[in-house]
């Protein structure tokens, strides 16, 4: 592996490497006011959702890694303590891109960008009408993490108000991750769809605890057969169930193998235990 110490590396190739590896990331494409009243938009994909009780989220507007010049939004925050952070779909990705480019203080990105201005019901800053999922915020504190080209800014906002698009649920009311068809950041110019194929569940060992590896006959934890990925299906269960006394052979593996991938584990351990 190659390794490397922060300090030995220019800001420039930190966030590169940064971007580069912490993803997908979430967008927050966030909305704020001046204290005149003027709109600004930015997207920021330092961000995700930290509390539910109470619901926080938290962005960060580094400031520019080339001249530690900080963005209007920064500043707008600091002002007005509201945001409004809009998330991003497929069907706007290419008008959030150029929300990016920095324009100068005063003009209206939601216009250079094409979007709607929509009035919020608990803050001042307007909602991207286009975005299938609103989050009104005021912030509560700005923690400010050095003065130095690249450092970031966590903007740490209480939800208020959340707006969420009708055509995002399914039948059963559920928000459905296709019909949101949401968008995350990648590394450079690349982003990430939410499409069947790359979407994919994992059994959680929710309501009892998970016997663990460990606990696995050493035969099996060392098998050449089994995956990693299948032995953690394997010990998801609370414990071993009652052995067979088989003695399994190349051919009970790959028919274990099948049945945890249809995720009858139960059924897999009459073939290996």
């Amino acid at each position: 592996m190659k390794s490397y110490s922060p300090k030995g590396l220019k800001t420039s190739d930190l966030q590169t490497i940064l971007q580069n590896t912490v993803m997908p990331r979430p967008i927050a494409f966030a909305s704020t006011i001046d204290k005149e009243g003027n709109p600004n938009l930015s997207p920021f994909s330092f961000f995700n959702a930290f509390s539910s009780n109470p619901p926080i989220l938290i962005f960060s507007p580094a400031r520019k890694g080339t001249d530690g010049s900080l963005k209007d939004t920064y500043f707008n925050a600091k002002e007005t303590k509201e945001v409004v952070i809009n998330m991003v779909s497929n069907s706007m990705v290419e008008q959030m891109s150029l929300a990016s480019t920095a324009y100068v203080k005063g003009v209206n990105e939601f216009e250079k960008a094409g979007f709607t201005m929509l009035p919020s019901e608990e803050v001042k800053a307007y909602r991207v009408a286009e975005s299938p999922v609103q989050f009104e915020c005021k912030i509560i504190e700005i923690k400010e993490l050095g003065n130095n080209p690249g450092a970031g800014n966590l903007v740490i906002c209480e939800v208020l108000k959340i707006h969420i698009l009708n055509e995002a649920y399914d039948e059963k009311g559920n928000i459905d991750p296709f019909l949101l068809d949401l968008v995350g950041r990648m590394g450079g110019p690349y982003y990430i769809k939410t499409t069947q194929e790359g979407l994919f569940k994992i059994p959680k060992p929710i309501g009892s605890i998970a016997m663990g590896i460990d606990a696995l006959p050493e035969y099996i934890r060392i098998s050449p057969y089994l995956t990693g990925t299948e032995l953690a299906r394997l010990a998801g269960l609370e414990k071993l169930p009652d052995p067979t006394g088989i003695q399994p052979t190349k051919e009970n593996f790959i028919h274990a193998k099948s049945l945890i991938a249809d995720g009858k584990i139960v059924e897999a351990f009459t073939f290996l235990y």
